[in-house]
């Protein structure tokens, strides 16, 4: 064992890894070290390289920890090691940027040294980067959103990749939501892909419309956020086995369908997962052998069309597209006189760097207006993660919908009101 701050140098799969600070804690509350994610990440190899392996990846660099704020790192380090492959990938916005792409367990280790402890791929493999292999379906729990509710709406989903001649691979997101990975044919666009991931959120939310939506803008959402936007191109979600910054090394774990009835995402961890991996396997090993087709959800994404339902929002920092509807927020749209004429009546309450200190924010502003306060839903707290090139930070506002107009309190300064650093883009991440 190495002596705390020393380099410790390992042999995995035939290659040396050295691994800065193997001692430091990089979740306190759960005592892990850097070392234990290495050696998580050693038992569970196979899978996460079938989740994450052979594709650009995103870092995601938690140096301090995860009480710490992480930074995203689209490019490479110059320096780095003989073994680690990667790509050069386009983005929408024009720019390019060397991404990793892992392909062995050495890899993995290397990423934890850097202080990435989760696993964030693109949909495509590195030698196709224009046609994506996999369709995400992304259940985003809204506040108060049970896990009953996100077992039934995964069902519904379940259904129409079942009627659509698709095959999904559930598992925990490692937060609040479930994941559903579909491998697809690599035949279609990225734009194709969103498409048919928007006919399937709506599909869902047609079926189960108390308890799922596809509404884009928080606003106008309730129950389960069916995100089709996580399959535009340069969005990336955490994958199979990827440890999630929670408090307590949580982590994305592949589930059965029966299970999804009744497991708690919070039984999935740094330290009980090496055991069910050994016991159970991959089990997502099949998924590469079950590459479907977009073509019914296409088909049915072109009879919405002709009855002239069309594209949904796209995500704020992508260009127009030509059949998208008018991207701006309901609260803010503006009349044909050029007035404002909010559908949802919205005041902004906090902005700060950590989520807690914006939280406390809205806590203040709850023990100032008690009477608004008791009169608010659940789902009428928009907490927002906005998200810059490399950090992100947070702001949270109030649907004042359910408060009756004469008792609606007004704006206020912001509580706390960060300012981000230049540079950090003011957009939300969903």
């Amino acid at each position: 064992m190495a002596k705390k701050d020393e380099r410790l140098s390992l042999e995995i799969g035939g290659i040396a890894v050295e691994v800065s600070h193997p001692d430091r804690v990089v979740f306190p509350e759960a005592n892990l070290t850097k070392l234990d994610l290495v050696r998580y990440y050693e038992v569970v190899a196979e899978g996460a390289l079938r989740g994450a392996g052979g594709r650009p990846n995103v870092l995601v660099r938690f140096v301090h920890g995860v009480g710490g704020q992480p930074f995203f790192q689209k490019r490479m380090p110059e320096k780095r090691p003989a073994f680690v492959d990667t790509v050069v990938l386009k983005f929408p916005s024009g720019r390019t940027a060397e991404e990793l792409v892992p392909r062995n367990a050495a890899t993995l280790v290397w990423m934890v040294s850097l202080g990435c402890i989760e696993l964030h791929p693109h949909p495509v493999r590195a030698e196709d980067l224009d046609h994506p292999d996999e369709l995400r379906v992304d259940l985003d729990p809204g506040p108060g959103v049970e896990w009953a509710t996100l077992q039934k709406v995964a069902e519904v989903a379940r259904e129409v990749l079942t009627d659509v001649g698709l095959k999904g691979w559930p598992k925990t997101s490692g937060s609040r939501g479930v994941h559903v990975n579909v491998r697809i044919q690599r035949r279609w666009t990225f734009s194709e892909v969103r498409l048919a991931a928007l006919t399937l959120a709506r599909e869902v939310a047609q079926r189960a419309p108390q308890i799922a939506t596809a509404r884009w803008w928080k606003e106008e959402r309730h129950g389960v956020f069916v995100d089709y936007n996580q399959n535009a191109k340069d969005r990336t979600v955490a994958s199979a086995y990827s440890v999630r910054p929670r408090p307590d090394g949580r982590v994305s774990a592949p589930i059965t369908w029966a299970e999804l009835v009744d497991c708690d995402p919070a039984d999935f961890t740094v330290r009980t997962m090496p055991d069910r991996y050994r016991q159970l396997g991959d089990l997502h090993a099949g998924i590469d052998d079950e590459a479907g087709s977009l073509e019914a959800l296409l088909e049915i994404a072109a009879r919405h069309k002709s009855e002239g339902l069309g594209d949904a929002p796209w995500p704020p920092h992508y260009p127009k597209q030509p059949d998208e509807p008018a991207r701006v927020q309901p609260s803010r749209k503006k009349s044909s006189d050029g007035k404002r004429t909010p559908i949802h009546p919205l005041i902004e309450i906090s902005r700060a760097a950590e989520k807690a200190d914006a939280l406390a924010g809205v806590e203040r502003w709850r023990v100032r207006h008690p009477a608004a306060s008791a009169l608010l839903a659940v789902d009428d707290v928009l907490v927002d993660q906005m998200r810059g090139r490399s950090t992100a930070w947070w702001r949270v506002r109030i649907n004042l919908r359910h408060v009756p107009e004469a008792e609606r309190p007004a704006q206020e300064t912001l509580d706390p009101d960060f300012t981000p650093p230049m540079g950090m883009a003011r957009r939300p991440k969903a």
